[in-house]
């Protein structure tokens, strides 16, 4: 049972995503696997807590008892919002029942992956050439919705906005982040995706430098050089890259962790960071590869 409250000298607690045992997306990768052989995995291996999976059950009442028996904390879980396109108060509906049940689990944060204004039809089974951008014009007013919409979840739920900038979605590069972000006011609050920034080409450390008062949640995941250049040559997509192997745990690709490190150990930071690696199980391992990862990331923090 997981005894890891925090991470050496720091005031941050390590998380796992269940990800890597089931795929939220693609279901079946990781069908065969059950919630509580993810559960019993990410126990075992140390971590703190997990973030919400396809597999959880959603009600309080029933997914705290299965957490508390592992030890487990909710560090938090992804809401798919629509706010390019709806209206605060249309997005306050539809989030409402995936807050309170954060909020009855004890989290701090709400995960917003943005979902509208993306490519028609199966948008991460696109090449990923054909993402659709969000005119400039409309960057403004979207940043407004969001702050508005960070106040009233934090007024309503007590819960953190943590806007994940992601692949194929309105915020992929840092040009797109830093509009999006800047252009909002600090109710709302930004998850820092390291694998997600190597991916769309860009250096996450110049996030932290720029948004590092507004980070409130964040993802370790590294990326395969090899294989997400592949997917760039041939315009594939990003569900492609998912099973070809682009993401993966720390230390097991390209990403220089140093930078996550330091901001954690000189801000003070003292959210979740969560390892997270979209693969196939059937490939990687879930147990063996997050308990490589632990391990790493405590290494990290001990130097």
């Amino acid at each position: 049972m997981s005894q890891q409250s925090t991470l050496p000298s720091s005031k941050a607690r390590l998380a796992v995503s269940p990800l890597s045992w089931a795929n939220d997306v693609l279901e079946d990768l990781g069908a065969d696997i059950s919630l509580d052989t993810c559960l019993s995995d990410a126990a075992a291996n140390g971590y703190a807590g997990v973030e919400l999976g396809r597999k959880f059950p959603r009600e309080a009442s029933v997914l705290k008892p299965l957490l508390d028996n592992k030890g487990l904390a909710l560090a938090s879980g992804w809401h798919s919002g629509q706010l390019a396109e709806k209206s605060v108060s249309e997005e306050m509906a539809s989030v409402a029942a995936h807050a309170e049940l954060l909020k009855a689990m004890g989290c701090s944060v709400l995960v917003y992956g943005e979902v509208a204004m993306m490519t028609p039809g199966s948008p991460l089974d696109a090449p990923m050439s054909q993402r659709l951008l969000m005119p400039e014009t409309e960057r403004a007013g979207y940043a407004l919705r969001l702050t508005d919409f960070g106040k009233r979840l934090f007024d309503t739920y007590g819960l953190k906005l943590a806007y994940h900038h992601h692949l194929m979605m309105v915020a992929e590069t840092f040009e797109e982040i830093s509009a999006i972000i800047g252009g909002a006011g600090p109710d709302a609050g930004l998850l820092l995706d390291t694998g997600h920034a190597a991916a769309a080409g860009f250096d996450y450390a110049d996030l932290i430098e720029r948004f590092g008062d507004r980070i409130v949640h964040i993802h370790l995941k590294d990326v395969r050089k090899a294989i997400r250049a592949e997917v760039q040559s041939k315009d594939l997509s990003f569900n492609d890259g998912v099973r070809n192997g682009m993401f993966t745990v720390p230390a097991d690709g390209v990403v220089d962790f140093d930078p996550i490190v330091r901001f954690v150990k000189d801000s003070g930071y003292a959210g979740w960071l969560v390892v997270e690696a979209e693969q196939d199980p059937a490939v990687a391992a879930p147990k063996e590869h997050t308990a490589r990862a632990f391990d790493f990331v405590q290494s990290k923090f001990r130097d």
